[in-house]
């Protein structure tokens, strides 16, 4: 399934492979990369609202920021929140990012193998093999609260609407 339209990189439309997602839907699962090249899906937070921040790479500003915003609202969260971090970025890439950039409340997680995440959630860039830049939130029972798709990939997400709505979940 391909969606045209959704997303631009510098004004430029791009093609996002997979299902479009809906408020009330349950998540579909993935299977994505740890740092540690270990396997990781939803059942990895099982019981847990997890805040799934998607970006295309953390070594871009505005992945950067947005990582570095969302492990600063993680500091003041319940431990019954889990906030991901998943793009295309290899794990290595990915733990000296972390490293450098104090990153330490948010699980940064590799889509780089099978492009899982990004073909189950519908935010696979067809022309980029990139994730588009969105946000999710999931309840407990792994079904979707909230989306934003950004629709310029060079843009940030909207952290206060994100923030809200994990607020009322």
């Amino acid at each position: 399934m391909e969606r045209k339209g959704v997303v631009t990189f510098k004004g430029n439309p791009l093609t996002l492979v997979g299902p479009q997602i809906h408020i009330g839907d349950k998540a579909p699962d993935f299977s994505v990369l740890s740092n540690a090249l270990e396997p990781v899906s939803l059942k990895n937070y099982e019981g847990k609202i997890k805040v799934i921040s998607v970006t295309p790479s953390l070594d871009t500003p505005v992945c950067d920021a947005q990582a570095r915003r969302f492990n600063k609202e993680a500091a003041g969260l319940s431990p019954d929140v889990a906030v991901l971090n998943i793009s295309m970025d290899l794990p290595f890439a990915a733990a000296r990012f972390c490293a450098s950039a104090g990153i330490d409340r948010v699980a940064t997680l590799s889509d780089h193998r099978d492009a899982s995440f990004g073909n189950a959630f519908g935010v696979l860039i067809k022309e980029l093999r990139l994730l588009a830049r969105a946000v999710f939130i999931l309840d407990r029972q792994n079904v979707v609260r909230h989306i934003e798709i950004v629709p310029e990939v060079a843009h940030e997400p909207t952290y206060e609407k994100a923030i809200e709505a994990l607020k009322k979940v």
